[in-house]
C-alpha cells in the first residue's frame, strides 16, 4: 500500500500564524485554491485508487482539483482532522504554538499520555488516524491519498515510520507538501518528505503549476 500524506493549502489562519484547530474551519485563501489546483497535474504519474479528506473544509477544498481530475468519490473522515489545540486554539503567540508542538513531537517518540492544554493526547490522535488508513487497507486499495493537515501528518508518519522526534521537528510540511510512505498498516516505509507545496513555491494565482521545491527521500 501506498500513502500519500497531503498537507490543505493556504488559509487566512495559516498567513496569521494562529492555531485553528476547530471543525469545519476556515476555507482556502487564493494562493490556496491555487495550490489545490496544481495537485492533480504534480501527482498525474501516481496511479490513485481513493482520495479521504478530513471533516475540516481546507482539506476538502483541496482534495476537489484531485477527485475531480479522477473522477472519483472523495471520502471525508473525522478522524484524519487536525490535532486539537484546546485551549491553546486561535493563538498565535510564540509560547502557544511552543507548546502545541512540543505535547504533540513528544508523542513521537512514544509518549503518548502528553496532552495538548486542554486539547488531545497522542493515544487519541493516533488511534483515530490509524481507524481511517486501517479502513483504507481493508478496502483493497493501493495508492491512497490523504488530504489533512500540517501537524497530524508530520506527527502521525513520522511515529508510523520510526523516524525521530528531531526529524519531524526539522522538517516542516508546507501548504501542499506532500510526505510518501510504502508498506502496510503494521509496518510502514518513509519514502519521501516533501516540504515544499507540490506546485511549486511560485504559483500564479488561479494557474496550476508542476511539482517543484525540495525533497527529503529516505530510502
Amino acid at each position: 500500500m501506498r500513502l500519500l500524506l497531503i498537507r490543505h493549502g493556504q488559509t487566512p489562519s495559516n498567513v496569521a500564524g494562529r492555531l485553528d484547530t476547530a471543525v469545519p474551519g476556515p476555507g482556502l485563501t487564493e494562493l490556496g485554491l491555487a495550490q489545490a489546483a496544481a495537485i492533480p497535474r504534480a501527482l498525474e504519474r501516481e496511479s490513485i485508487d481513493a482520495v479521504f479528506a478530513s471533516t475540516q473544509l481546507r482539506a476538502q477544498l483541496t482534495a476537489t482539483p484531485l477527485v475531480e481530475s479522477l473522477d472519483a468519490p472523495l471520502a471525508v473522515r473525522d478522524g484524519i482532522r487536525e490535532i486539537d489545540a484546546g485551549d491553546l486554539e486561535m493563538r498565535n503567540d510564540w509560547d502557544a504554538v511552543m507548546e502545541y508542538h512540543r505535547a504533540s513531537f513528544a508523542w513521537v517518540d512514544g509518549e503518548l499520555d502528553e496532552c495538548v492544554p486542554g486539547g488531545e493526547n497522542g493515544h487519541s490522535v493516533f488511534d483515530r488516524f490509524d481507524a481511517v488508513v486501517d479502513e483504507a487497507a481493508t478496502l483493497g486499495e493501493k495508492t491512497v491519498a490523504i488530504v489533512a493537515h500540517g501537524q497530524v501528518l508530520r506527527v502521525w508518519a513520522a511515529a508510523r515510520t520510526r523516524a525521530t522526534q528531531q526529524f519531524a521537528s526539522e522538517n516542516p510540511l508546507h501548504n501542499t507538501g506532500m510526505i510518501v510512505m510504502d508498506g502496510t498498516p503494521r509496518h510502514w516505509s518513509l519514502v519521501e518528505w516533501h516540504s515544499a507545496p507540490l506546485g511549486g513555491d511560485n504559483l500564479d494565482v488561479g494557474i496550476s503549476g508542476g511539482p517543484g521545491g525540495t525533497a527529503a527521500r529516505v530510502r
